[in-house]
C-alpha cells in the first residue's frame, strides 16, 4: 500500500513543465515584458485605494450571521429609540457619544478633594465647549428626558453628600429623586461598608450623550473634535489622569493602521531583498545569483501589485487585515525562487540554456505547484469565513498567489534564463564583460579575485555545491540517519506535540476592541483603565418576549416570570439589579387594588401606567389589544475576561431555551463583538478539516506515494497544532486576527514538507536513507534561506505600534520555525521510518505490505 503510486497527473504536468521551462528559455524577454506590462495596468487600480477602504469595525470584524445582529432587528423594529426619553440601557446600538475615566494621581478617593474639584472643573469645561461659531454648546446638543439633558448624575449626587453630610452613596444602585440610579458603570475600585455605604473610589467615568438627528450630525462631528482636542491639550489636571474616548475613536485608530502598514513593508521588502541577495551571492563572478536575488523579490512584488490592482479595479473591499498580504506572499515568493535557483544549479552548465530551463521546470515547478494550487484552494476555502475581514483576507491573498505563481514561472523564469545566458557566455555578473575562467599568474591577484569565474563541476557538469548545501549533504543527512539520531528526533516530536497540546488548552478566545488600535493611543488607554477600574459589572442584557403573549393570564404569566427568575439565578447575574416592566406594572396594580388578570383591564390600566412611568413604555410594544414584545434588563458582574465572557453567553443561552412559557431573545449591544466566541473554534476546525482533506487528495494526485501524501496532511494538522499552542503561551488570542494567521499556518506546513515530500519519493536512490540525504542536498538550504529570510525579513513587525502586526509577527514566526523543523528535521525522518529499503521490498509493496525501518 506505501508504495503504490497515485500520481495520475504529476507525469503529464511534468512533460508539460518541461516544455514550458524549454520555451520560456527560448524566448525569455517574451515571458519578462508580458508580466511587466500586465502589472503596470492592473497597477492602475491602486487609484481606488481610499474609496475601497472598509474597516468598519462591526461590518468586518464580527459574524456575518451572528445572532446578536437578528436580535438588534428586531429590538430596532419592535422598541425604536424615543429621543425624548433617552435611556441609555434601551440602546440597541452605541450611540454617539463621548466619555472620560479620572483617576486620581496619588491613588487616594477620587470622590475627595482635591481630586474631585478637578472633576468638576473639567466637567464644566466639556460643558462650555461650543461649535458653530460659539453658537452650540453640549446643552443644544445633548440627548433628553423629560426635556432635559441627561446629564452625568454621580457629579450630582457626590455634591449633594457633599452639602448633606448626613446622607451617603449608596453603591450599587443609590436613590436619587423618585428613582434608582446604577452607579456600577460610573464608580471603578468602589469600597463600600456594611450598610452599602461608598467610603472610597479610585475611578469616576463620566459619559456626554449626543443627539443622532441627522440636522445636527455636522455639529455633534464637530463637538466629538472639540471635546478630543481639549482632553488631548488638558495638561492642567494635577491632581487627577485622565482617559478619553468617542464613539469614533476606534474608526479613526482602525483607519490609521493602513498607513502604519506601508513602512513596514518597505522595511520588510528591503529586509527581504538584502537577505535574499546574500544568500545567492557567490565568489564565482559569472555563477552570483544577486540579481536572481533581486529579481525574485521583485516578482512578488509585481505579483502584488497586479491581484490588488484587480481587485479594487472589481470594488472589493479593502479591509486593515489585508495589509499583512504581502508578507505572506514575499515569503512565498522568496520560498518559489529559492528552489528554482536550488535546481537550475543541478544542472549541466554546457547544455543549452532552453535545455537547462526544461531540467529545471520539470523538477522545480512541479513541486511549486503542489503547493501553490493548495495555497489557493486554501484561502478560496478561508473566503467561506464567517468573518468579512477574513474574506477579504483571502481573496486578495488568494489571487495574489496566483500572480505569484504565474510570474514566478514566466517573469522570474525569464530573468533566470537571460541570466542562464549571461553564464554560458562566461560573463561578469555586474558588468556583462566576457572573462576569463581560470586564475592567471601573470595578472594581479585582485584581478583573479574580481574578475575571473565560470567555474563548475567537472564531474558532474553542474555548478559547484555552495557550502550550505554541502552541510545538509555532508554532515547533517548523515547525521540525521543515524539510529540513535532518529530515536533522539522521535522523541523530540513527542515532546513537541506534548507541550502544542498542553498550550491548546490554555487559549483564549477573542479579540479586545483596543487591540485594533494603537498602543498608546486614548483608545488603548481608556479601555485599559475601563478593564482595570470597571469590571465589577458587566453589561446590561435585555431579556426580550419575541412573540405574543397573554400577559394577563395568571398561568401563562408566572411562567415567563419565573423564567424572568431563572435568569437572575445565573452566577453572573446580579439578583438585586434588575429592570422590569411587568414586575412594577404587578406592583402598581397592587397598589391600586386592579384586576390585572382580565385582558380589558389589564390594558386600559396599561395606558395609564405608561403616563406615570414613561420610560417603560419604551419596553411595551403595545399594538391594538395584543402585545406583540417586551422587554426586562438583568445586570451582570465580574466579566473580568474572555472566560467569563463566554460562559454569560452560553449561560444566556441555556436559560433563553429553556423558557417553555415563550420564545425569549437576549441582547446588549457589545454581544455584537462577544458573537466571535461562538464562530472562531469552529470556523477554524471547520478550515483546517476542509483544507486537510482538499491537501490529502492533491497531494494523492501529485505526489507518487499516497503513505508520503498522507503525512504531508497530516502534517498540516502537526504544525497547526504546535502554532496554536505555544501562540496561546506566547499571549496571542484565538480571534478573527489570528484565524487569518492560521489559514497561513496551512500553506507554510504544506510548503515545507510537500517540498521535502515530493523530493524523497522522487529521488531515484533505493535506500531511503540516502532518500532522505539527496533530498535534503537539494531543498534543506533553499528552506532554510526561504525561512529564515522570511522570518528576518518580518521582524519588523514586532516593533509596530499596533498589536495586529505585532500577532502576525508571532504566529509568523512560529509557522516558519515549526513549518522549517517539520520540513528539514521531522518529515526526512518520520518518511525514512515508512519507506521501503530496497527494490525487493518494493515488489512487496505491491501486495499490500510495507518495511518500518528500525531505530
Amino acid at each position: 500500500m506505501g508504495c503504490r503510486r497515485t500520481d495520475c497527473l504529476a507525469k503529464p504536468l511534468s512533460g508539460l513543465f518541461e516544455k514550458l521551462g524549454s520555451c520560456v528559455g527560448s524566448y525569455p524577454f517574451f515571458f519578462l515584458v508580458i508580466p511587466l506590462i500586465l502589472s503596470a495596468a492592473l497597477g492602475g487600480g491602486f487609484t481606488f485605494l481610499k474609496d475601497r477602504e472598509d474597516n468598519d469595525l462591526e461590518r468586518q470584524f464580527t459574524p456575518r450571521k451572528g445572532p446578536s445582529k437578528a436580535a438588534r432587528a428586531f429590538v430596532r423594529e419592535n422598541f425604536p429609540n424615543n429621543d425624548s426619553m433617552f435611556s441609555e440601557d434601551r440602546l440597541y446600538d452605541k450611540g454617539n457619544f463621548a466619555s472620560l475615566i479620572a483617576v486620581p494621581t496619588n491613588g487616594s478617593n477620587v470622590l475627595a478633594n482635591p481630586a474631585f474639584e478637578d472633576i468638576l472643573r473639567l466637567n464644566n469645561e466639556i460643558l462650555n465647549i461650543t461649535v458653530d461659531y460659539g453658537r452650540l454648546r453640549f446643552n443644544e446638543l445633548c440627548v433628553k428626558a423629560n426635556g432635559e439633558c441627561v446629564s452625568n448624575v454621580i457629579l450630582e449626587i457626590i455634591r449633594a453628600n457633599e452639602i448633606d453630610q448626613s446622607t451617603n452613596t449608596i453603591y450599587p444602585e443609590h436613590s436619587y429623586g423618585s428613582s434608582l440610579v446604577f452607579l456600577g458603570f460610573v464608580l471603578g475600585g468602589v469600597i463600600t461598608d456594611a450598610n452599602s455605604s461608598v467610603i472610597s473610589a479610585q475611578a469616576v467615568k463620566l459619559f456626554y450623550y449626543l443627539e443622532s438627528k441627522e440636522s445636527l450630525a455636522e455639529a455633534s462631528k464637530l463637538w466629538l473634535r472639540a471635546f478630543k482636542a481639549l482632553l488631548s491639550t488638558e495638561t492642567d489636571d494635577k491632581y487627577i489622569d485622565v482617559s478619553y474616548y468617542t464613539s469614533k475613536s476606534k474608526q479613526e485608530e482602525i483607519d490609521s493602521h493602513t498607513t502604519d502598514g506601508f513602512p513596514l513593508f518597505l522595511i520588510t521588502y528591503t529586509s527581504a531583498i538584502t537577505l535574499s541577495v546574500i544568500s545567492c551571492l557567490r565568489t564565482d563572478n559569472v555563477r552570483n545569483k544577486m540579481w536572481v536575488a533581486v529579481f525574485g523579490v521583485l516578482s512578488s512584488g509585481l505579483a502584488i501589485l497586479s491581484s490588488f490592482g484587480l481587485l479594487l479595479y472589481f470594488g472589493v473591499p479593502f479591509v486593515i487585515t489585508v495589509a499583512n498580504c504581502p508578507f505572506l506572499i514575499l515569503g512565498i515568493g522568496l520560498n518559489n525562487m529559492f528552489i528554482m535557483v536550488s535546481d537550475w544549479q543541478h544542472t549541466n552548465v554546457n547544455d543549452p540554456v532552453p535545455k537547462r530551463m526544461a531540467h529545471s521546470y520539470k523538477e522545480a515547478i512541479m513541486s511549486i505547484t503542489i503547493t501553490a494550487l493548495t495555497d489557493v484552494f486554501k484561502f478560496f476555502i478561508g473566503y467561506m469565513s464567517d468573518f468579512p475581514s477574513v474574506q477579504s483576507f483571502c481573496l486578495y491573498t488568494g489571487t495574489s498567489i496566483i500572480f505569484c505563481y504565474i510570474y514566478t514561472i514566466t517573469f522570474f523564469g525569464a530573468f533566470l534564463a537571460l541570466n542562464g545566458k549571461r553564464e554560458a557566455s562566461n560573463r561578469h555578473w555586474l558588468t556583462c564583460m566576457k572573462i576569463p575562467s581560470d586564475n592567471s599568474p601573470s595578472h594581479p591577484k585582485i584581478y583573479n579575485i574580481c574578475c575571473v569565474g565560470g567555474g563548475y563541476d567537472k564531474y558532474t557538469g553542474a555548478e559547484k555545491k555552495q557550502p550550505a548545501s554541502n552541510f545538509f549533504k555532508v554532515y547533517f543527512g548523515p547525521f540525521l540517519n543515524k539510529p540513535w539520531v532518529k530515536g533522539g528526533v522521535i522523541f523530540l516530536y513527542v515532546v513537541y506535540l506534548a507541550a502544542s497540546i498542553y498550550g491548546c488548552t490554555q487559549v483564549q478566545q477573542g479579540i479586545e476592541l483596543h487591540d485594533l488600535a494603537e498602543d498608546n493611543s486614548h483608545v488603548t488607554r481608556f479601555n485599559l483603565k475601563d478593564r482595570e477600574y470597571f469590571t465589577d459589572y458587566g453589561p446590561n442584557v435585555m431579556v426580550i418576549v419575541s412573540e405574543e403573549f397573554p400577559y394577563w393570564d395568571k398561568t401563562n404569566r408566572n411562567q415567563l416570570l419565573a423564567c424572568i427568575d431563572d435568569f437572575k439565578k445565573l452566577p453572573f447575574v446580579d439578583e438585586d439589579v434588575s429592570i422590569s416592566w411587568l414586575h412594577s406594572y404587578l406592583s402598581y396594580g397592587q397598589e391600586r387594588h386592579l384586576n390585572l388578570d382580565d385582558k380589558e383591564f389589564f390594558l386600559k390600566n396599561l395606558t395609564e401606567f405608561f403616563d406615570l412611568f414613561p420610560f417603560f413604555k419604551q419596553d411595551v410594544n403595545l399594538t391594538g389589544n395584543a402585545i406583540y414584545a417586551s422587554r426586562f434588563f438583568i445586570q451582570t458582574f465580574n466579566m473580568t475576561n474572555s472566560i467569563m465572557e463566554m460562559q454569560m453567553l452560553e449561560g444566556l443561552k441555556t436559560t433563553a431555551g429553556r423558557c417553555r412559557a415563550t420564545s425569549l431573545l437576549f441582547y446588549n449591544r457589545a454581544f455584537i463583538f462577544l458573537d466571535q466566541y461562538g464562530v472562531v473554534v469552529s470556523s477554524t476546525i471547520k478550515n483546517v478539516s476542509v483544507f486537510t482533506a482538499v491537501m490529502l487528495v492533491i497531494s494523492l494526485l501529485l505526489i507518487p506515494n499516497p503513505l508520503y501524501s498522507l503525512w504531508v496532511s497530516l502534517s498540516i494538522g502537526s504544525v497547526t497544532a504546535g502554532v496554536t499552542g505555544f501562540m496561546a503561551l506566547w499571549n496571542v488570542s484565538l480571534d478573527s486576527i489570528s484565524m487569518i494567521v492560521f489559514t497561513v499556518c496551512i500553506g507554510f506546513t504544506v510548503d515545507f514538507s510537500a517540498h521535502v515530500a515530493y523530493a524523497f519519493v522522487s529521488s531515484k536512490k533505493s535506500n531511503p536513507d540516502d532518500k532522505a540525504v539527496e533530498a535534503l542536498s537539494n531543498l534543506g538550504y533553499p528552506i532554510l534561506q526561504g525561512a529564515l529570510s522570511t522570518i528576518l525579513g518580518v521582524t519588523a513587525l514586532a516593533v509596530s505600534t499596533f498589536h495586529t502586526f505585532r500577532t502576525f509577527f508571532k504566529i509568523f514566526f512560529l509557522v516558519m520555525l515549526f513549518g522549517m523543523v517539520h520540513g528539514i528535521i521531522f518529515t526526512p525522518v518520520i518518511l525514512t521510518l515508512f519507506t521501503c529499503r530496497s527494490e525487493k521490498n518494493v515488489k512487496e509493496c505491491k501486495n499490500e505490505t510495507f518495511h518500518v525501518s528500525k531505530l
